[in-house]
């Protein structure tokens, strides 16, 4: 009884001065109290998120979405933007492009069948639990290439968080407008603070952009492999469409963040996959995500939001981060054998070059293994698909 008084005075304090947000990391509780002002700060932010919708819609999975207007994005808050002329260019995008968005390619992935009305864009409606666990985010927390950032020397402070395996251009001037891949679709078990993704990444002068498929926990609230961009240019950076430098959504029916469905089974007669490119448009300063059999359109970045008009590295492959924990599986958990039905893979790797012609060869790559993890290629086009990139394995370091 003689400590019951100040331990209700205590929680009576937190209750007047802030609120106690409870988070998970790396398994221990952790408890953050928050000012009336920083509560303020975070309801705005959550408004410049969460713009105004038409209507909100359900996926299949009985996930929510709101309809935003195209021009209403948070990216459309972007200083840029105050600039009539590149307002006037996405205005001319809109017009030439948005008549490829009416076929309902991805109409099934809807309840309604459809998905939004034409002219808006389906956005996560994000809460303020979901805001939270996105700034306990640290930068090391965050995607990266691997060959500035990790290294199997402990001396490096992110060699035992950071894990690839991954084939990337060797450094030998060239200028990219584009890659692509054909992913195997795979779903390895991570614990609730770690990630292992299977991606692309451009880098673009100082910035870079990755798109693929990740099961993360603390993105997404569940372990399911679901499609991902993540954006960094001029010292900002975030997940898919949750800032200003964030993807513009561009079609009514494409559901950022989807979970991807059905999943291939290792040793299984069938793969499942799914087709990514990422492409600067020649008559266009836009750097364009398209996706599926028909590669279409489903987002864009303006080219000015980087310090160069081209890419100058690609990496493909797998990246695993685990702050404290041994490190997660990657692909199937298994070193690659060099086969598609027991590796996870990525097939029919290419480039768009300096001339906008596509290179399907792509024969000067190099390739980087972390400690637990391997990374296997074939130019075998007949049996394998192309140029393609085997990785995996079971971590554990």
């Amino acid at each position: 009884m003689g400590t019951r008084g100040p331990v209700i005075w205590l929680f009576l304090m937190c209750c007047i001065f802030g609120h106690i947000i409870v988070s998970h990391n790396n398994g221990f509780v952790e408890a953050k109290r928050f000012s009336k002002f920083e509560d303020l700060e975070i309801e705005k932010r959550l408004k410049d998120i969460n713009k105004p919708a038409v209507k909100i819609i359900k996926t299949i999975d009985g996930e929510s979405y709101g309809c935003v207007d195209f021009f209403k994005q948070p990216t459309f808050d972007h200083p840029s933007m105050k600039n009539p002329a590149n307002l006037n260019k996405m205005r001319q995008f809109w017009e030439e492009m948005s008549n490829q968005t009416n076929d309902g390619e991805f109409g099934y992935l809807w309840e309604n069948g459809v998905g939004c009305p034409i002219g808006t864009v389906p956005r996560q409606i994000v809460t303020k639990e979901d805001l939270l666990r996105l700034d306990s985010l640290d930068d090391n927390h965050k995607p990266r290439a691997s060959w500035n950032t990790t290294s199997d020397d402990p001396n490096n402070q992110h060699y035992d968080q950071h894990h690839f395996a991954v084939a990337y251009t060797k450094n030998i001037g060239k200028r990219f407008h584009g890659a692509a891949m054909g992913l195997c679709i795979t779903a390895p078990k991570v614990e609730p603070t770690q990630f292992s993704s299977s991606r692309l990444h451009m880098q673009i002068g100082s910035g870079y952009i990755q798109i693929g498929v990740t099961v993360n926990p603390v993105l997404y609230k569940d372990d399911q492999p679901r499609t991902y961009v993540y954006t960094n240019t001029n010292g900002a950076s975030c997940y898919n469409n949750y800032c200003r430098v964030g993807m513009d959504g561009f079609r009514p029916d494409f559901p950022l963040g989807m979970a991807l469905k059905p999943v291939s089974v290792r040793g299984a007669d069938v793969t499942h996959l799914r087709t990514f490119r990422l492409a600067k448009w020649k008559s266009m300063a836009v750097w364009w995500f398209e996706f599926g059999k028909k590669l279409s359109p489903v987002g864009l970045w303006p080219d000015y939001w980087f310090n160069q008009t081209y890419g100058n590295y690609i990496e493909w492959g797998g990246e695993v981060y685990s702050a404290n924990q041994p490190s997660p599986p990657m692909g199937y958990g298994y070193y690659p054998v060099g086969s598609n039905r027991w590796d996870a893979y990525m097939q029919h790797i290419s480039v768009v070059d300096t001339y906008f012609d596509i290179d399907f060869n792509v024969n000067y790559l190099e390739d980087f293994n972390s400690k637990g993890y391997k990374v296997r290629e074939s130019t075998d086009p007949i049996h394998h698909g192309g140029h393609v990139i085997f990785y995996g394995g079971p971590g554990n370091i």
